[in-house]
């Protein structure tokens, strides 16, 4: 018997013991160096790591303007992308879920902006901020296509916006198409039969019963929409004037631009715990939201 558990365990640690390895290798380690970081003033060059304790959380809360303003941007850009992206991934897949004879096509081109990669992805649009929208007012006369799309502060947000949306919403897209195919069609035909609308189906049945996907798709969009560092980088580089400036980004210029890496860890650490907060109340609300079929 004590053999058969020598076993198991041996069978456990060969399955099991490389993955974990590896994961404390890649992510708990440079996290707990990372916390250790947080307290000293490591310029991340040199080799002389001093202590100072809670100084860089001191010099965030009241020293650094920066830091809140780009935070304030990224909560404004969190809300309206998670918001925007949810409803344009779900109302996609709601339409692609019909029996359309090209939706397998419109699916497939709805989906491809998210494989195509941040940077890249960014470039493309300024290109098309700066010399198409240019190009389309010129023809049209519009002034939506002459306005200032990556020089303004206004302007530039809406567009990191837009093309975040464009860009995330075909993978939330997958999600609730998944979740629309599996919602009983007997209970759909039951409500039809009992007279209720198409908006009454939708409000009443469709979407309490994909609360599931609900969750996760919440779940993603906050965190794509906290960390997104990428389009930021490739469209305004935080201008004009850090007007734009995301808190990954903000966190990055004073890691590795500042050379504050002590300083950068603390803000990273602190922008973790309130991600996480974030995250975990959304979880239990839509978790608590969900039904059963």
């Amino acid at each position: 018997m004590r053999g058969n558990k020598l076993s198991q365990f041996g069978q456990q640690v060969f399955f099991v013991g490389p993955a974990l390895l590896f994961f404390t290798l890649i992510m708990i380690i440079p996290f707990l160096m990372g916390m250790y970081y947080s307290f000293t003033d490591w310029n991340g060059v040199s080799g002389n790591v001093s202590w100072v304790g809670f100084e860089n959380f001191k010099s965030i809360f009241t020293n650094d303007h920066d830091f809140w303003s780009s935070f304030w941007f990224t909560v404004r850009f969190t809300v309206l992308g998670v918001i925007l992206t949810n409803i344009v991934g779900f109302f996609l897949a709601y339409l692609l879920t019909k029996p359309l004879k090209t939706r397998n096509m419109l699916r497939t081109i709805f989906f491809m902006p998210n494989v195509i990669g941040g940077l890249l992805l960014g470039f493309i649009w300024q290109f098309i901020f700066i010399k198409g929208f240019a190009t389309m007012g010129d023809l049209t006369g519009l002034s939506f296509f002459n306005l200032p799309w990556l020089g303004d502060a206004t302007t530039g947000f809406w567009a990191i916006v837009m093309v975040f949306i464009w860009q995330s919403s075909g993978y939330l897209m997958v999600i609730y198409i998944a979740s629309l195919s599996n919602v009983s069609k007997e209970v759909l035909e039951a409500a039809e039969i009992d007279g209720a609308s198409r908006m009454q189906v939708l409000r009443n049945i469709i979407v309490p019963l994909i609360m599931p996907a609900v969750t996760i798709g919440l779940f993603l969009a906050i965190s794509w929409s906290f960390k997104m560092f990428d389009l930021n980088l490739s469209l305004t580089k935080g201008g004009p004037f850090k007007s734009t400036e995301s808190v990954a980004m903000n966190i990055y210029n004073e890691a590795f631009l500042n050379n504050r890496y002590g300083l950068g860890t603390a803000k990273a650490l602190l922008f973790f715990v309130i991600v996480a907060l974030i995250t975990i109340i959304q979880v239990r609300i839509t978790k608590s939201k969900e039904v059963e079929a």
